[in-house]
This record gives structure tokens, sequence and C-alpha cells, in this order.
């Protein structure tokens, strides 16, 4: 199957949405947890294509024009000295596309992105201790884990 990656437009929100859901699902959401479709789609707007925006994203789009993927990513500084990073917040493309090279295609593409901002120095992202089908992903691409960081999280509103 052939797909095209771009970056994502004001007109792809409905299909962003739908597939912000699949993902939620992907991780083991319960329904009950999923939050609702226009409430999304609202947030989804709001982090593209706000002022400023927070993120940006490469979308995966088949032949058909469905939205099959997505790395959403933004850029972080300081990096390296006073460089800035470009971090990979999601990678994902549906399971019917996936071990078809669609992944290894939108890293490369980040990558490029990257390359391509002045005072960008580096590519980072993470994923989760159990999910050894990325972390299988990540090591076919040559891309070697990085022990040196704790990741921690807060909730908004908790102390």
């Amino acid at each position: 199957m052939t797909v095209t990656i771009r970056p994502a437009e004001k007109s792809d929100l409905q299909g962003l949405a739908e597939l912000i859901e699949e993902i939620e699902r992907f991780y083991g959401t319960a329904d009950a947890e999923i939050q609702p479709f226009d409430e999304r789609q609202d947030q989804v707007e709001e982090a593209l294509f706000g002022s400023p925006p927070l993120a940006s994203a490469l979308l995966v789009e088949d032949e058909s024009g469905h939205i099959v993927g997505l790395a959403a990513y933004s850029f972080l500084w300081p990096s390296a000295g006073s460089t800035h990073s470009l971090f990979l917040k999601e990678l994902y493309v549906r399971d019917t596309l996936r071990r078809q090279g669609v992944g290894e295609r939108l890293m490369n593409e980040l990558r490029a992105i990257a390359a391509a901002r002045p005072g960008c120095s580096r590519v980072e992202w993470m994923t989760d201790r159990d999910n050894p089908g990325a972390r299988a992903f990540y090591k076919s691409l040559g891309f070697a884990e990085f022990d040196g960081k704790i990741v921690y999280r807060v909730e908004v509103g908790e102390s």
C-alpha cells in the first residue's frame, strides 16, 4: 500500500481526533475514560493550530485519504548547551501498516525536520518499558536505549 507522509492541516481535525481514540484504545484506555469526540477534536485543534501551537504532527495518509498514522512532536529548549531538541511524543501506525517501513519513514522525516532547523542538536523520545514491540522497532533502526534519565510525572492538580 502506498502512503503519504505530510504535515497535519486544520482540515485533518476529524481524522486526527478519530486516530487519537484508536491510540487510546491501543494503550488500553477503557471506554468510559475515552474523551468525548468534540472535546478531543477541540483539544487537537488548540494543540496543533492554536496561538502559539503547542505541538506539530506528521500524518500518514493512505491511498483513500484516511489518516492511518502520526508522529506528534515539539521542540524543547535547552538541550545540549544552548541548543534545542525535537521531542517525539507519539509515534503510531495503524496495525495493518506495521512492519512495512512506515514507522521508519516517519523517523527519517523527523530526523530531517530536526536537521533542517538551525540550533536543533538531537531527536529524543521515550517508550514504555513494557512495550516490547516499540522497543524492538527502535532497536531494528539501530537506536540504543538510553539509561541516563528517569522520567517523573505528576498529574495537574496533584501535590
